[in-house]
């Protein structure tokens, strides 16, 4: 059975309104994440937050792989670069740009956003323009542990 990792924000709890500063139609800042249970032998870490509920399919917000292993937080606001200092790639969304874009669904029905935090044994040997498939694909058979949290949004 795979460990699970405890993933948690400062900004909201499970299944609660992602906040106004975490929108695409606000400042549009990544929320802070923080998550707890890394295995040992973890090599490092991806981040992945997606709508299941987008009207053509899941949407895809945000990439990020290759973190340190030892990291168990990111803060708010993880700045746009493709490469952060920390050695983390951040790929491409489906708004076709590197690092977070916030919720932004049709009116109507609340959409989840679904943060995955994994715990992977391998760096992944995939580089900027990589999007969600191209890290699913590499981490096939390479998680240890992995976590949610999932917020809610309607316009």
């Amino acid at each position: 059975m795979m460990a699970e990792l405890k993933v948690a924000s400062a900004a909201f709890v499970m299944n609660a309104a992602v906040p106004a500063p975490n929108l695409y139609d606000g400042p549009n800042r990544s929320p802070p994440l923080s998550w707890s249970g890394v295995p040992d032998g973890t090599k490092s870490l991806a981040v992945i937050c997606d709508d299941p509920d987008a009207p053509r399919g899941t949407w895809v917000h945000w990439v990020l792989f290759n973190l340190p292993p030892g990291t168990t937080q990111l803060p708010e606001g993880i700045p746009k670069d493709r490469k952060l200092p920390s050695g983390a790639i951040q790929g491409v969304n489906d708004f076709r740009q590197p690092g977070y874009d916030g919720p932004a669904p049709p009116p109507g029905k609340p959409h989840r956003y679904v943060f995955k935090v994994y715990a992977l044994d391998a760096m992944l040997p995939l580089g900027p323009g990589a999007i969600k498939a191209d890290v699913e694909k590499a981490m096939k058979g390479r998680i240890l542990a992995q976590g949610q949290l999932v917020g809610m949004y309607k316009r």
